[in-house]
């Protein structure tokens, strides 16, 4: 029996799938633990994919018969 699989997603060619990323800023907290910078993908907006919400249908009035 065949067995269904899910439509591939579409990694995005920005950030290859990895969608954040922690960016060392080089200073030291009061604890000792570096300072980082989370950033996400300005393409993708840290999905990681290129899939896009479709539009909502149209309201149609149908005259009923």
């Amino acid at each position: 029996m065949a067995q269904h699989s899910p439509a591939p997603t579409r990694i995005c060619p920005d950030c290859d799938g990895f969608p954040a990323v922690a960016i060392d800023t080089g200073t030291l907290l009061e604890d000792g633990a570096r300072a980082t910078l989370t950033v996400t993908c300005r393409r993708c907006h840290g999905t990681g994919t290129t899939r896009t919400t479709a539009a909502p249908a149209p309201d149609v009035q149908r005259e009923h018969a």
